[in-house]
């Protein structure tokens, strides 16, 4: 069995694949680097064979998602611990001694993640992970060095090693046992989240999650779907309401759940005049579909072993915090 594996799944993600494809290969040297294709229509797969001949081309043959393109396409590698790496990722020289290394010296840590900053604006941290992920007490995420869309520039305020509620699946290193033994990333999400979902399965089963700054890659951001793109708006709402039913104590989730969906709606008000009509739309579509599918979810409990008590959750709401209260950085949440 080989240490590491990198894993990047392709969805014509051509252009990506050119243009930070060469790097992973120089900076991983020891390590394979494969490319999971889920089912492209583009020129990936002729890219792949012409330029990237070292690289291992795993093809499925359907369009499968995030999660199930991955939890599909990792049953074909064999290594300790597995990247799930974007493709819109450009990674550094030293990106993943440091990570490996930390976790090999804490085996209960389970996931990690290096410093992730903005392609397109290095001195800043980039929105899908930045230094670490958290959810508050109603399960909305945050991250240090990222609330909501206020983007901090990185001054090495978050340069320790610290536990943190979950790793950026941007980035993701985790061992591949546990993956898999904790159901992998939720296939009924597709896209969106599903990294948070897995951070608590993570969390409740009795394992830890971490971040390592002194990696650090740089991400581009968008490359599934932009920020500002409804269909984002409606996976993350709908995606955000059941990793609630999944992970959350039964005792706490009779009272939060409904008041997460009154703040949805009071969201749904918000992005309507903010970013227009169709966002409310889509948190409204998501809401739908989350009362469609909550059955099924509840009997995914038994899997999660909900009730866990998290040190690195955050106790209090961070939408508060941030728009009622002001404060725009992580660091100010600790006041």
């Amino acid at each position: 069995m080989q240490k590491l594996a990198i894993a990047i799944l392709n969805y014509n993600g051509y252009s990506y694949l050119k243009q930070f494809l060469p790097k992973v290969v120089e900076f991983s040297e020891g390590h394979e680097v494969i490319v999971i294709d889920n089912a492209s229509t583009d020129d990936s797969l002729d890219l792949l064979k012409t330029e990237f001949p070292s690289v291992r081309v795993i093809i499925l043959s359907e369009n499968l998602g995030f999660s199930g393109g991955y939890n599909e396409g990792l049953k074909q590698v064999n290594s300790e611990y597995v990247v799930l790496l974007n493709s819109d990722i450009e990674v550094s020289p030293n990106w993943i001694n440091p990570v490996v290394n930390f976790m090999d010296a804490h085996p209960d840590i389970a996931a990690c993640q290096p410093k992730i900053l903005d392609f397109k604006k290095k001195t800043h941290f980039e929105y899908a992970g930045a230094c670490g992920g958290f959810i508050d007490m109603l399960g909305y995420p945050f991250c240090r060095g990222r609330l909501f869309q206020t983007l901090e520039e990185d001054k090495g305020q978050y340069d320790t090693q610290e536990e943190v509620f979950w790793a950026s699946g941007a980035c993701l290193f985790t061992r591949k046992d546990l993956y898999y033994k904790l159901g992998g990333l939720e296939p009924d999400f597709f896209a969106h989240m599903e990294e948070i979902d897995l951070c608590w399965r993570f969390w409740n089963n009795g394992y830890k999650v971490a971040v390592c700054p002194e990696a650090i890659v740089y991400h581009v951001g968008g490359g599934t779907l932009e920020h500002a793109h409804p269909r984002k708006t409606y996976l993350n709402f709908r995606n955000g309401l059941s990793i609630l039913i999944k992970n959350e104590k039964t005792s706490l989730l009779l009272w939060k759940l409904p008041l997460r969906l009154v703040l949805d709606w009071v969201a749904a008000i918000q992005f309507s005049i903010v970013s227009g009509p169709i966002h409310g739309l889509a948190i409204l579509k998501a809401h739908l579909h989350f009362w469609g599918t909550i059955r099924r979810f509840v009997k995914k409990r038994k899997a999660t072993n909900p009730g866990q008590t998290i040190a690195s959750r955050y106790k209090k709401l961070v939408i508060w915090k941030y728009y009622i209260n002001g404060k725009k950085s992580f660091s100010e949440l600790f006041d």
